[in-house]
């Protein structure tokens, strides 16, 4: 894994930003633990900005907001789902990027504002644009010309805790 490969040259790192395995792009980790407690703080402070790009199902809005608490599907796990009584809240704005009429798949670019196990996924899912290539939450995965989910966390802009200088990073959408 790349936490290991991390671990040979920081054996003291620690993972701050991680990803569903089946979802690519930016994680971040910590060289020890100090700087551990302190990127935690600011992401728990919301003070981390974060995006993602994924390809949907349909053309979804121009742009808007999901709000529904969500909870683990215990006799399903790992999925998890909307429950409005015991769930968490979450929050995920979404923004369409273009529609592909051909595909009927629209790109959206997905800000998690809470930061829920799979919360993307079944946001996406409860308005009715599951992610492609999603083998837990779209009714039809293989559908897809890759074989792979289209969920890449893109973007990630903080101030970095110690030395309080603005960090901006970018990593390519693969599809």
């Amino acid at each position: 894994s790349a936490y290991l490969r991390v671990l040979e040259k920081y054996p003291a790192a620690k993972v701050t930003h991680r990803l569903d395995m089946a979802t690519s792009g930016l994680l971040m980790f910590a060289k020890h633990r100090e700087a551990e407690v302190a990127v935690s703080k600011m992401f728990q402070a919301r003070t981390v900005k974060k995006y993602y790009v994924a390809l949907v199902q349909g053309q979804i809005q121009a742009e808007g907001s999901v709000e529904v608490p969500l909870i683990t599907d215990w006799e399903n796990r790992p999925r998890q789902m909307v429950h409005f009584e015991l769930g968490k809240s979450a929050k995920t704005l979404f923004q369409l990027m273009d529609y592909d009429a051909a595909t009927d798949q629209s790109r959206v670019r997905l800000e998690p504002v809470t930061g829920r196990s799979h919360q993307l996924r079944v946001h996406m899912m409860h308005i009715g644009h599951s992610i492609m290539g999603d083998k837990l939450y779209h009714p039809e995965p293989t559908k897809f010309h890759l074989k792979r989910m289209a969920l890449h966390a893109a973007y990630l802009a903080f101030q970095h805790p110690l030395n309080m200088q603005a960090i901006e990073i970018r990593s390519d959408v693969p599809f």
